[in-house]
Protein backbone atom coordinates (compact mmCIF):
# COMPACT_ATOMS: atom_id res chain seq x y z
CA UNK A 1 0.00 0.00 0.00
CA UNK A 2 1.02 3.47 -0.83
CA UNK A 3 0.42 6.62 1.84
CA UNK A 4 -1.33 9.45 0.80
CA UNK A 5 -1.51 12.65 2.99
CA UNK A 6 -4.42 14.63 1.11
CA UNK A 7 -5.86 18.01 3.38
CA UNK A 8 -9.50 19.08 2.72
CA UNK A 9 -11.91 21.52 4.58
CA UNK A 10 -14.93 19.89 6.76
CA UNK A 11 -17.43 21.31 4.05
CA UNK A 12 -19.57 19.34 2.25
CA UNK A 13 -17.97 19.62 -1.36
CA UNK A 14 -15.60 17.06 -0.35
CA UNK A 15 -18.47 14.29 0.98
CA UNK A 16 -17.04 12.22 -2.72
CA UNK A 17 -13.74 11.75 -1.52
CA UNK A 18 -14.95 10.36 2.11
CA UNK A 19 -17.54 7.95 -0.36
CA UNK A 20 -14.87 6.61 -1.79
CA UNK A 21 -12.36 6.09 1.03
CA UNK A 22 -15.59 4.27 2.94
CA UNK A 23 -16.20 2.20 -0.72
CA UNK A 24 -12.27 0.89 -0.73
CA UNK A 25 -12.12 2.77 -4.01
CA UNK A 26 -8.69 3.54 -3.25
CA UNK A 27 -7.56 1.07 -1.35
CA UNK A 28 -8.63 -1.38 -4.37
CA UNK A 29 -5.93 0.06 -6.11
CA UNK A 30 -3.42 -0.31 -3.16
CA UNK A 31 -3.35 3.20 -2.08
CA UNK A 32 -3.78 4.55 1.64
CA UNK A 33 -5.24 7.64 1.11
CA UNK A 34 -5.42 9.67 4.57
CA UNK A 35 -7.80 12.61 4.70
CA UNK A 36 -6.71 15.14 6.66
CA UNK A 37 -9.19 17.71 7.81
CA UNK A 38 -8.45 21.30 8.20
CA UNK A 39 -11.49 23.27 9.50
CA UNK A 40 -8.67 26.75 8.99
CA UNK A 41 -8.97 26.59 5.62
CA UNK A 42 -6.73 27.24 2.67
CA UNK A 43 -4.03 29.61 4.32
CA UNK A 44 -3.66 26.06 6.76
CA UNK A 45 -3.45 23.96 3.61
CA UNK A 46 -0.67 25.91 1.87
CA UNK A 47 1.60 25.58 5.14
CA UNK A 48 1.21 22.59 5.38
CA UNK A 49 2.08 21.32 1.80
CA UNK A 50 5.04 23.36 2.36
CA UNK A 51 6.47 21.63 5.73
CA UNK A 52 5.50 18.59 3.97
CA UNK A 53 2.84 17.58 6.30
CA UNK A 54 0.16 16.71 3.41
CA UNK A 55 1.38 15.67 -0.35
CA UNK A 56 -2.19 16.75 -1.64
CA UNK A 57 -4.97 19.34 -1.21
CA UNK A 58 -7.64 20.00 -2.02
CA UNK A 59 -8.00 23.97 -1.98
CA UNK A 60 -9.47 27.47 -3.39
CA UNK A 61 -8.28 28.25 -6.38
CA UNK A 62 -7.08 31.76 -5.57
CA UNK A 63 -5.62 30.37 -2.12
CA UNK A 64 -2.95 27.93 -3.88
CA UNK A 65 -2.55 30.09 -7.04
CA UNK A 66 -1.66 33.28 -4.66
CA UNK A 67 0.87 30.84 -2.65
CA UNK A 68 2.55 29.08 -5.82
CA UNK A 69 3.19 32.38 -6.87
CA UNK A 70 5.01 33.40 -3.73
CA UNK A 71 7.27 30.19 -3.77
CA UNK A 72 4.98 27.40 -2.26
CA UNK A 73 6.71 24.45 -4.53
CA UNK A 74 3.27 22.71 -5.28
CA UNK A 75 1.88 22.53 -8.64
CA UNK A 76 -2.62 22.09 -9.49
CA UNK A 77 -3.54 18.72 -10.46
CA UNK A 78 -6.89 19.60 -11.87
CA UNK A 79 -10.02 21.29 -10.96
CA UNK A 80 -12.20 19.67 -8.80
CA UNK A 81 -15.41 22.31 -8.67
CA UNK A 82 -15.62 24.17 -11.58
CA UNK A 83 -18.45 26.88 -10.17
CA UNK A 84 -17.86 29.59 -8.15
CA UNK A 85 -17.33 29.58 -4.32
CA UNK A 86 -20.88 31.58 -2.86
CA UNK A 87 -18.92 33.52 0.06
CA UNK A 88 -21.48 34.53 2.80
CA UNK A 89 -21.05 38.19 4.41
CA UNK A 90 -21.57 37.42 7.78
CA UNK A 91 -21.72 40.02 10.83
CA UNK A 92 -22.92 39.25 14.37
CA UNK A 93 -26.55 38.96 15.71
CA UNK A 94 -26.24 42.03 17.36
CA UNK A 95 -24.38 43.62 15.22
CA UNK A 96 -25.40 47.51 13.81
CA UNK A 97 -24.20 46.71 10.72
CA UNK A 98 -26.83 46.91 8.46
CA UNK A 99 -25.39 46.21 4.21
CA UNK A 100 -21.73 45.48 2.83
CA UNK A 101 -21.44 49.02 2.10
CA UNK A 102 -21.15 50.15 5.55
CA UNK A 103 -17.88 47.46 6.15
CA UNK A 104 -15.53 49.98 3.81
CA UNK A 105 -13.49 50.79 7.00
CA UNK A 106 -14.67 47.87 9.28
CA UNK A 107 -12.41 44.89 10.64
CA UNK A 108 -12.70 41.78 8.91
CA UNK A 109 -12.24 38.36 10.15
CA UNK A 110 -10.06 36.14 8.11
CA UNK A 111 -8.48 32.48 9.26
CA UNK A 112 -5.34 33.13 8.51
CA UNK A 113 -3.45 35.51 5.87
CA UNK A 114 -3.35 33.86 2.85
CA UNK A 115 -6.48 32.15 2.92
CA UNK A 116 -9.64 32.14 1.29
CA UNK A 117 -11.44 34.49 3.62
CA UNK A 118 -8.01 37.07 3.10
CA UNK A 119 -8.20 36.91 -0.48
CA UNK A 120 -11.68 36.95 -0.83
CA UNK A 121 -11.97 40.11 1.52
CA UNK A 122 -9.52 42.00 -0.85
CA UNK A 123 -11.73 40.92 -3.76
CA UNK A 124 -14.77 42.32 -2.70
CA UNK A 125 -12.91 45.69 -1.53
CA UNK A 126 -11.64 45.98 -5.34
CA UNK A 127 -14.85 45.56 -6.75
CA UNK A 128 -16.64 47.89 -4.62
CA UNK A 129 -13.70 50.91 -5.14
CA UNK A 130 -12.48 50.54 -0.94
CA UNK A 131 -9.14 51.51 -0.65
CA UNK A 132 -7.39 47.81 -0.11
CA UNK A 133 -4.37 49.13 1.37
CA UNK A 134 -6.87 50.00 4.30
CA UNK A 135 -8.27 46.87 5.27
CA UNK A 136 -7.96 45.61 8.96
CA UNK A 137 -7.96 41.97 9.70
CA UNK A 138 -8.18 39.93 12.70
CA UNK A 139 -7.01 36.28 13.12
CA UNK A 140 -9.41 33.76 14.27
CA UNK A 141 -7.90 30.41 12.38
CA UNK A 142 -11.34 28.48 12.73
CA UNK A 143 -15.32 29.28 11.95
CA UNK A 144 -15.79 28.93 15.79
CA UNK A 145 -13.06 32.00 16.29
CA UNK A 146 -15.13 33.71 13.64
CA UNK A 147 -18.15 33.04 16.31
CA UNK A 148 -16.37 34.26 19.24
CA UNK A 149 -15.07 37.73 17.41
CA UNK A 150 -18.30 38.57 15.65
CA UNK A 151 -20.16 37.65 19.12
CA UNK A 152 -17.37 39.67 21.36
CA UNK A 153 -16.96 42.36 19.04
CA UNK A 154 -13.06 41.37 18.16
CA UNK A 155 -13.73 41.65 14.37
CA UNK A 156 -16.82 43.46 12.20
CA UNK A 157 -17.41 40.86 9.46
CA UNK A 158 -16.94 37.62 8.50
CA UNK A 159 -16.74 36.04 4.76
CA UNK A 160 -17.01 32.15 4.36
CA UNK A 161 -19.27 30.04 2.12
CA UNK A 162 -22.77 30.30 2.43
CA UNK A 163 -24.58 27.06 3.05
CA UNK A 164 -21.33 26.33 5.93
CA UNK A 165 -22.70 28.84 7.68
CA UNK A 166 -25.91 28.72 7.18
CA UNK A 167 -26.75 26.93 9.76
CA UNK A 168 -25.34 29.66 11.99
CA UNK A 169 -27.52 32.24 10.47
CA UNK A 170 -30.84 29.91 11.02
CA UNK A 171 -29.68 29.83 14.93
CA UNK A 172 -29.23 33.67 15.20
CA UNK A 173 -25.79 33.80 15.65
CA UNK A 174 -24.86 35.38 12.25
CA UNK A 175 -26.18 37.99 10.16
CA UNK A 176 -25.79 37.33 6.56
CA UNK A 177 -25.77 40.81 4.86
CA UNK A 178 -25.02 39.25 1.49
CA UNK A 179 -23.12 37.10 -1.01
CA UNK A 180 -20.39 37.09 -3.07
CA UNK A 181 -19.12 34.55 -5.53
CA UNK A 182 -15.44 34.21 -6.48
CA UNK A 183 -14.97 34.75 -10.16
CA UNK A 184 -13.11 32.27 -10.37
CA UNK A 185 -14.12 28.12 -9.57
CA UNK A 186 -13.98 26.80 -6.30
CA UNK A 187 -11.28 24.26 -5.71
CA UNK A 188 -8.94 22.53 -7.22
CA UNK A 189 -6.59 19.60 -6.30
CA UNK A 190 -2.63 20.22 -5.95
CA UNK A 191 -0.01 18.46 -4.35
CA UNK A 192 3.72 19.00 -3.78
CA UNK A 193 6.33 18.79 -6.67
CA UNK A 194 8.78 16.62 -5.09
CA UNK A 195 5.85 13.79 -4.45
CA UNK A 196 4.15 14.51 -7.94
CA UNK A 197 7.72 13.73 -9.69
CA UNK A 198 7.74 10.38 -7.14
CA UNK A 199 4.22 9.03 -7.32
CA UNK A 200 2.75 10.07 -10.26
CA UNK A 201 1.19 7.16 -11.35
CA UNK A 202 -0.54 6.42 -7.80
CA UNK A 203 -1.88 10.40 -8.37
CA UNK A 204 -3.13 9.04 -11.70
CA UNK A 205 -5.29 6.60 -9.85
CA UNK A 206 -6.41 8.73 -7.35
CA UNK A 207 -7.70 11.48 -9.53
CA UNK A 208 -9.09 8.59 -11.93
CA UNK A 209 -11.07 7.23 -8.64
CA UNK A 210 -12.39 10.60 -7.76
CA UNK A 211 -13.30 11.82 -11.00
CA UNK A 212 -15.17 8.77 -11.12
CA UNK A 213 -17.17 9.58 -8.08
CA UNK A 214 -18.11 13.31 -8.68
CA UNK A 215 -18.78 12.86 -12.62
CA UNK A 216 -21.87 10.74 -10.97
CA UNK A 217 -22.18 12.15 -7.80
CA UNK A 218 -25.50 14.09 -8.51
CA UNK A 219 -26.94 10.82 -9.42
CA UNK A 220 -26.29 8.90 -6.28
CA UNK A 221 -29.69 8.03 -4.87
CA UNK A 222 -31.01 10.41 -1.79
CA UNK A 223 -27.35 12.16 -2.04
CA UNK A 224 -29.35 15.31 -1.31
CA UNK A 225 -30.09 13.67 2.21
CA UNK A 226 -26.72 12.24 2.89
CA UNK A 227 -25.44 15.46 2.49
CA UNK A 228 -28.04 16.90 4.57
CA UNK A 229 -27.84 14.78 7.48
CA UNK A 230 -23.68 14.69 7.52
CA UNK A 231 -23.75 18.10 7.87
CA UNK A 232 -26.26 19.21 9.30
CA UNK A 233 -27.78 21.18 6.65
CA UNK A 234 -31.85 22.16 6.07
CA UNK A 235 -32.35 19.64 3.19
CA UNK A 236 -33.87 22.69 1.04
CA UNK A 237 -30.54 24.20 1.42
CA UNK A 238 -28.54 21.18 0.14
CA UNK A 239 -30.60 20.67 -3.04
CA UNK A 240 -30.47 24.25 -3.34
CA UNK A 241 -26.67 24.22 -3.11
CA UNK A 242 -26.44 20.82 -5.35
CA UNK A 243 -28.27 22.95 -8.05
CA UNK A 244 -25.49 25.50 -7.86
CA UNK A 245 -21.84 23.29 -7.38
CA UNK A 246 -20.59 21.72 -10.38
CA UNK A 247 -17.66 19.55 -10.38
CA UNK A 248 -14.77 19.04 -12.66
CA UNK A 249 -12.62 16.18 -14.18
CA UNK A 250 -10.43 18.43 -16.28
CA UNK A 251 -6.89 20.44 -15.81
CA UNK A 252 -6.95 24.25 -15.19
CA UNK A 253 -7.23 26.40 -18.01
CA UNK A 254 -4.87 28.83 -18.68
CA UNK A 255 -7.02 31.57 -19.26
CA UNK A 256 -8.16 31.39 -15.62
CA UNK A 257 -5.08 30.91 -14.07
CA UNK A 258 -3.97 34.20 -15.95
CA UNK A 259 -7.06 35.79 -15.09
CA UNK A 260 -6.68 34.69 -11.07
CA UNK A 261 -3.25 35.52 -11.06
CA UNK A 262 -3.63 38.96 -12.69
CA UNK A 263 -6.28 39.75 -10.27
CA UNK A 264 -4.35 38.83 -7.05
CA UNK A 265 -1.13 40.72 -8.43
CA UNK A 266 -3.24 44.04 -9.08
CA UNK A 267 -4.57 43.72 -5.27
CA UNK A 268 -0.84 43.66 -4.27
CA UNK A 269 -0.52 40.34 -2.96
CA UNK A 270 1.66 38.88 -4.69
CA UNK A 271 5.00 40.86 -5.95
CA UNK A 272 5.74 39.52 -8.96
CA UNK A 273 3.53 37.34 -11.88
CA UNK A 274 4.82 33.91 -12.99
CA UNK A 275 4.48 31.92 -16.14
CA UNK A 276 1.68 30.33 -15.92
CA UNK A 277 2.96 27.01 -16.52
CA UNK A 278 4.78 26.73 -13.43
CA UNK A 279 1.00 26.92 -11.65
CA UNK A 280 0.07 23.57 -12.86
CA UNK A 281 1.13 20.06 -14.45
CA UNK A 282 -0.28 17.45 -16.45
CA UNK A 283 0.36 14.28 -15.48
Amino acid sequence: MIKIRIGGVPEHFNLPWHLAIEDGMFAHHGIDLEWIMFPEGTGAMNKALRNKEIDLAVILTGGIIKDIANGNPSKILQVYVSSPLQWGVHVGAKSEFTSIEELENATCAISRYGSGSHVMAHVQAEQRGWDTSALKFNVINTLDGAIEALTEGTADYFMWEHFTTKPIVDNGVFRRLGDFPTPWSCFVIAGRESFIEEHKASIEIVLDVINTVTADFKKIPSIDRTLANRYEQQLEDIQQWLSMTTWSQKQITDEELTRVQSKIFDLKMIDNQIDINKFKINL
